[in-house]
């Protein structure tokens, strides 16, 4: 057997092997998350004998729930499947709460003890099966109601069907916008599913609540999920928070107005009770300006001249407080330019860091980065250095080497000294020689173009012998 919640067939949970045929071993929850679940925050206490309750809470499909008394003292606790008085017949049902609890709840929905019925027993093997047979059937009954109430050509919606626990009566649940004739619709349901016929009509937020769904807020609805009990929302709560009148953005599943509009509703009004009334009008040396806005969180009003409302002036509500005292002692106040203050810049403090880049980032690693640059940039400049003074230094030697070159006309003298005669006499050279001489002259250029190396021994360049025509 599993836990309540899946007998009566409103979700899947099982409480495992500890759950018996009378209900969960645990008296105080079975754990589920369901909203029909209660948690019995007075288990713990052991009331006396004579004073305990004998009333207790019975849950069936859906989001109903009757108060039942155990006239036979039966021991029972949270999960515990029953078998219940109903008209006509027996129902099925699942305990949802046990204890001093119930008395609160029934204070509480004005339940009256006199007309509570009784608990007959535990649910045995044969009502549960009844049970489960019928609860199969429930979704074929429901397509198949809809084809007849679409045949009859009638304005309604059948939400949901449910069946008692001993299969003798079968109740829908309807949706309509203006009244329905069920005369000859229930002549046909009861001739189609031969058992008692009974009409339920529900609102459209219940409507909602059964069939479930995902909200705006991108999670499931607060009315299918713990919202047990509507309460009416119209649009003044939506001009007390400042919201726009745009019906797609304010209604719900259901397509009425949602329900958490609501849920902030008192915050609001604790708030706009420190501000003026939204109807203040300021006179001023150019003329009368209306509020036109009011931002609660940053507590200031917007201001706008009757003449030209383009411009909007906001002040903090401390400012306005004083304009309209010294409007009710007859002054006009300056003009809504001068009284604007310019904004001071706030530094805000991302305290989170979320809009910086390198929040994923150690500050070691940045550091280490840093110093790298920082040590590659010395590196660079102290190459650079090097290479200017290098270039400094191969001029200097190149000025030096002049003077080794002069040296040759002073040995080409020392050896015309030495030579008297072939001063005097002047060279022939022969025709085949010509080529020759070409060839060492061009060598000869060539290598004075290039640079000295000072690590090559310099010689002396060697020509061909001379001939002396005289010998």
């Amino acid at each position: 057997m599993s836990c309540g919640c899946k007998t009566s067939g409103d979700s899947a949970h099982s409480c495992g092997p500890k759950k018996t045929a009378n209900g969960c071993e645990n008296v105080n929850t079975c754990g589920n998350s369901y909203k029909l679940s209660v948690f019995d925050w007075l288990s713990n206490i052991n009331n006396p004998a004579p004073n305990r309750c004998d009333f207790v809470e019975v849950r069936f499909k859906n989001d109903r729930k009757s108060f039942f008394k155990n006239v036979n003292n039966i021991p029972l606790h949270i999960g515990s499947v029953v078998t219940v008085e109903s008209s006509p017949g027996h129902d099925v049902g699942v305990i949802s709460l046990t204890g001093e609890l119930v008395k609160i709840q029934m204070k509480k929905k004005k339940f009256s003890e006199e007309s509570a019925l009784k608990i007959y027993r535990l649910a045995n093997q044969k009502d549960l099966e009844v049970w489960q047979e019928a609860r199969k059937k429930e979704e074929n009954v429901k397509i198949e109601a809809r084809k007849i109430a679409h045949r009859l050509g009638l304005e309604m919606k059948i939400t949901d069907v449910e069946y008692q626990g001993d299969a003798s009566k079968v109740t829908f649940y309807y949706t309509a916008d203006n009244r329905v004739d069920f005369r000859q619709l229930i002549k046909d349901y009861a001739g189609a599913f031969r058992t008692k016929i009974d009409m339920k009509q529900i609102g459209f937020r219940q409507e909602a609540a059964k069939v479930g769904g995902i909200g705006s807020c991108g999670r499931e609805l607060c009315c299918s999920t713990w919202l047990t009990d509507f309460r009416s929302v119209n649009t003044n709560v939506a001009r007390y928070q400042q919201l726009s009148i745009n019906p797609q953005k304010l209604a719900g599943q259901c397509g009425k107005l949602k329900c958490c509009l609501n849920y902030e509703l008192d915050s609001y009004l604790d708030a706009l009770s420190n501000f003026p009334s939204s109807s203040t009008t300021l006179d001023t040396e150019k003329g009368r300006a209306f509020c036109i806005k009011i931002d609660v969180f940053k507590k200031k009003m917007w201001f706008a001249y009757v003449e030209s409302s383009i411009a909007w002036y906001d002040f903090d509500i401390d400012l306005v407080k004083k304009l309209i005292a010294k409007n009710k002692r007859g002054e006009k106040t300056l003009p809504l330019e001068e009284l604007k203050q310019p904004e001071t810049p706030f530094a805000s403090i991302d305290l989170i860091q979320e809009n910086n880049v390198d929040r994923f980032e150690k500050k070691g690693r940045a550091n280490n980065k840093n110093r790298n640059q920082n040590r590659q940039n010395n590196n660079q400049n102290n190459q650079n250095n090097q290479n200017q003074g290098q270039k400094k230094n191969t001029g200097r030697p190149e000025r030096q080497e002049r003077p080794e070159r002069s040296d040759r006309p002073q040995r080409q003298e020392k050896q015309q000294n030495q030579n008297p005669n072939n001063q005097q006499k002047p060279q022939k050279i022969n025709p085949q020689q010509k080529p020759q001489l070409e060839k060492v002259e061009a060598a000869a250029d060539s290598s004075a173009d290039k640079k000295p190396n000072p690590n090559k021994k310099k010689f002396k360049k060697k020509f061909p012998p001379k001939k002396d025509n005289n010998a």
